[in-house]
């Protein structure tokens, strides 16, 4: 049988990288429900686009991992201002799971995350609030756009 020490880590890690599932599902819905024309659509002249705001969420993804975890940069690339539809789903899938290994890694090793002195959960914390902040924007956008969600999304 297993130690208890090491059930309890082991169940944090999994409720931890299921919430993030969860959370980047949620913004994978989002950018499959919105039109790639509407990746263009901002508020105003020098404000950021829909698209720039999920290349945004990626990239901060990106400077994270940089001072974290920096072997899990493997093939991961900054987005630039004008990414396709399909290059963010994919960016976002990918950084996602580097992410996800993150986490594992600092639930593994205490629940530090080298860079961010506070631990894991806060971190976990800090990104769902940090871009759940810009699909909020993303959602404003197209409202005040005329490009509305569906209620259903």
């Amino acid at each position: 049988m297993m130690p208890l020490y090491c059930r309890v880590m082991s169940d944090l890690a999994m409720q931890i990288t299921e919430t993030w599932a969860i959370h980047n599902r949620v913004n994978l819905y989002l950018l499959d429900a919105i039109e790639p024309d509407s990746l263009k659509l901002a508020l105003k002249e020098k404000g950021r686009t829909v698209g720039q705001l999920f290349a945004h969420m990626h990239n901060v993804r990106l400077m994270w991992l940089k001072p974290a975890a920096p072997e899990l940069l493997d093939g991961l690339e900054k987005l630039d201002d004008v990414a396709t539809h399909a290059q963010l789903t994919k960016a976002l899938k990918q950084s996602a799971d580097a992410i996800e290994s993150l986490l594992r890694k600092s639930v593994a090793e205490g629940g530090k995350v080298k860079s961010f002195k506070r631990g894991v959960v806060p971190f976990l914390g800090y990104l769902i609030s940090h871009e759940s902040h810009h699909r909020g924007q993303i959602g404003w956008i197209l409202k005040h756009t005329g490009h509305p969600l569906d209620r259903t999304i």
